[in-house]
């Protein structure tokens, strides 16, 4: 296809905004008379609530009220479940969702039990520490195999276990390719929690006009219209009563997506209550807590191939950490669930999981969302077969690899967008190729690495593969209309979090009308401007937002032509759109500019002819029948101090399908911050939880992230098999540089370390985390020798 914007890598029109500080954030809003909120929140895991003393607190000058949930009537209650479980067969789901404030009983150190109302967060928090509450401590629930034995601690008494959900899904017989498989590899796997550590934490501001019976609530949401509908409904109100702004937002990364969170339900109830503007915005240590986490999840995992290295079926059995509540359903194992089968050709599957509560914070969906615990299983169990089996490791890979020819490819499962996880198309053995060609693949084996090892250096290669469902529905909408001044305005109902929406959309828009990109107005995020939409997650702004703002250029296109032949007299056929003006092909002088056509469709005299609408506008939505499956391939080279455990990368390649590529640049700005986000996930961050489920790394100073030292530079190369699924032929490409970093690691670092004949089974892999398992294997060693 031939185009003049789509897949050109244009330079950021939000930048300059962000660079210079002219962009709005939450905490930008300052609103005259206005109020700070400051949370109380649990000091305990796991206990029942007595009193709790609010006496003195009350006295701090500039208090102006504290709400327990004994005051806030009948705004406390469960909140809704936000996805219902799959329609799978034989599904146990237990649904248990968090409450605005804590009564009687709380389920994870930090959970919100009191709000202070202050004329400042200073006083706010001074007043935290005069309220006093009477804990009576309970076991907690840490681990995952804890919470199902037998005695175990109920965090929720009405349940009477700890089960949130079991769910078994099958393709094929696994029993059956186990009997005839030459080698079966058995391994267990555990995966650990993680944090998103956004650059902005949350925040609300609340205001609520009681004259115009009118609450405005600027939120760092990825969701503002289902977030507008539930507030509301929670309220009393009308949706058209509610505004809900995301304004420019520092990452979010999944669990900003999250509602209702006990912070937005209470500082909209508040300032309806007291008739003032109220502000809260979270700061580093809550973020920790209060904010939802992802992953931890404990994998028995076997495999089953043939001598020449045949995949003939796979068994996971797995536990998945929920935390205390379950308000997001299964999405995240669910995921998990899927995303292990990979780009292979498996026939016969078999996975079962277990979602467990515990005394932990609430798990919702991180980038990746699940997806990174499935390609590390997979991955890893394909490494041990190649050993095992005497094969390449990229070979093993490439005799299991789905043929060009099978798409769409069935794998008979149900998907977390509740329709069969077909994947629509691909082609990934070129990946893999151009992945070995850009790591320099068979030097670096037989060349680089032996010279390097005899010069007593640890150095060591990881090459992995993996696929990412993207773009799921139910839909989008947007809003496209030519101005009388020649510009072009979009509104469209998700929010943005720096992925470049405001240039990769202005692109589909200019592909359909000509126009400059930089003439191109967005808004993102604002319920004012936009009425229908889901949101900004699962990676689906370009699948299906993009798609919908096509189709509404698309739209408004046909009227620019529409309108132009009548007023050039000229059929449609014979004109073309070319740098903001309507012209005749063959005649550029004969042209009308789309400002003076946008004037004309909006006439201040005369009359628009019946079955016309003024102005030149569309309004389109796409919804799409499942999720586009984009797929891709990382290596990479690392080199590991023997003694310190520290690594330097050498050389990180990413070669990605996300289908049709809109902005070739933003993209790669995607990539490499997954990968970056990645490589905390897989070598730096972990959350530390002692025995009573207190977070002990609560803090930068011991949570560590990967900073700008220690971030390769990430090469990138794309493949684009277009999806059918929808007329951009895009696919998601948010999380796909996050997902497949884990295995790459165990890899690369088993490679570095083979000397040790180790194996790597879990993620983090931590500098001292490493070091421990070395000296294991070295006392494996010498106990083998003695």
């Amino acid at each position: 296809m031939t185009t003049r914007f789509i897949g050109k890598p244009l330079k950021r029109n939000e930048d300059p905004r962000l660079l210079t500080g002219q962009a709005l954030f939450t905490d930008d809003v300052d609103l005259p008379d206005m109020l700070h909120a400051a949370f109380l929140r649990s000091d305990h895991a796991h206990a029942r609530l007595g009193n709790i003393d609010l006496s003195m607190a009350l006295e701090v000058p500039g208090v102006v009220a504290i709400y327990t949930a004994e005051d806030i009537g009948d705004l406390w209650k469960p909140g809704p479940l936000l996805v219902q479980p799959p329609p799978i067969e034989g599904l146990i789901f237990n649904t248990r969702t968090h409450v605005p404030l804590a009564r009687d009983k709380v389920c994870y150190a930090g959970e919100p039990i009191a709000v202070v109302v202050a004329e400042s967060r200073y006083i706010a928090e001074d007043a935290l520490d005069l309220i006093f509450v009477d804990y009576e401590p309970l076991e907690a629930i840490v681990d995952l195999e804890q919470a199902l034995a037998d005695g175990a601690a109920v965090i929720h008494d009405d349940l009477g276990h700890n089960l949130n959900a079991h769910v078994i899904q099958e393709k094929g017989n696994y029993a059956q390719a186990a009997d005839q498989a030459d080698l079966i590899v058995k391994r267990s796997y555990a995966y650990d929690r993680g944090t998103a550590a956004a650059m902005e934490n949350r925040g609300i501001v609340a205001n609520w006009d009681a004259k115009t019976e009118q609450l405005t609530m600027w939120d760092t949401t990825q969701a503002p219209i289902p977030i507008r509908n539930g507030i509301a409904a929670m309220l009393g109100l009308s949706e058209r009563q509610v505004r809900v702004i995301a304004p420019f937002i520092g990452g979010a990364f999944g669990p900003k997506i999250m509602m209702f969170y006990p912070e937005e339900v209470m500082l909209t109830w508040i300032t309806m209550q007291l008739n003032r503007p109220i502000k809260w915005i979270e700061d580093r240590r809550e973020n920790f807590f209060a904010t939802t986490q992802e992953r931890g999840q404990l994998h028995e995992s076997e495999i089953a191939l043939s001598k020449d290295g045949r995949i003939l079926g796979v068994k996971d059995v797995f536990l998945h950490d929920a935390g205390a509540y379950a308000p997001y359903g299964l999405t995240v194992p669910i995921n998990s669930q899927c995303t292990l089968l990979g780009q292979y050709d498996i026939r016969n599957y078999y996975s079962e999981f277990k979602a467990l509560f515990t005394n932990k914070p609430i798990v919702t969906p991180y980038r990746g969302a699940g997806r990174q615990h499935g390609v590390f299983v997979m991955e890893r169990l394909l490494d041990a077969a190649a050993r095992e089996l005497g094969i390449d490791r990229v070979e093993i890979r490439r005799r299991n690899l789905i043929a060009p020819d099978a798409f769409p490819y069935s794998n008979d499962i149900i998907f977390q967008d509740f329709a069969p996880l077909v994947y629509d198309s691909g082609n990934y053995e070129p990946a893999l190729d151009r992945a070995m060609e850009m790591i320099d693949y068979e030097n670096f084996i037989n060349e680089q690495q032996p010279q390097l090892r005899a010069e007593g250096k640890h150095v060591g290669l990881g090459i992995v593969t993996y696929v990412e469902g993207t773009g799921i529905g139910p839909y989008e909408g947007a809003k496209v209309t030519v101005e009388a001044s020649g510009r072009v305005s979009v509104a469209t109902g998700i929010g943005t979090q720096g992925q470049g929406h405001f240039t990769s959309f202005a692109q589909v828009v200019a592909e359909q009308l000509s126009v400059p990109v930089e003439n191109i107005r967005l808004v993102t995020g604002d319920t004012s401007e936009f009425y229908w939409g889901a949101g900004t997650f699962a990676s689906r702004g370009a699948v299906v937002a993009g798609n919908a703002i096509h189709a509404a250029a698309v739209g408004v296109r046909k009227k620019i032509l529409r309108k132009a032949s009548e007023e050039l007299e000229v059929a449609e056929q014979d004109l073309e759109l070319v740098d903001g003006s309507v012209r005749v092909k063959g005649t550029p002088a004969l042209a009308i500019t789309l400002g003076e056509l946008a004037a004309l469709a909006n006439p201040l005299r005369g009359a628009v002819k019946p079955g016309d609408e003024p102005g030149l506008e569309a309004t389109d939505y796409f919804g799409p029948e499942r999720g586009a499956t984009a797929s891709g391939v990382h290596a990479m080279i690392v080199e590991v101090d023997p003694e310190t455990m520290m690594i330097d990368i050498k050389k990180y390649v990413a070669v990605h399908d996300c289908g049709t590529v809109l902005n070739p640049m933003i993209l790669e700005g995607q990539i490499r911050g997954g990968v970056a986000q990645g490589i905390g996930n897989a070598f730096y961050e972990e959350l530390c939880f002692d025995q009573n489920g207190q977070l002990l790394n609560a803090s930068f100073m011991d949570f560590l992230l990967p900073t700008a030292d220690t971030v390769p530079l990430v090469e990138t190369d794309h493949v684009e098999t277009p999806s059918p699924l929808n007329p951009l032929g895009v696919k998601g490409a948010g999380e796909a540089g996050a997902i497949p970093v884990g295995p790459l690691f165990a890899q690369a670092l088993e490679d570095a370390l083979s000397d040790h004949n180790l194996e790597l089974n879990e993620i983090p892999l931590s500098p001292n985390r490493l070091f421990e398992l070395v000296q294991n294997a070295k006392n494996r060693a010498q106990g083998a020798g003695a």
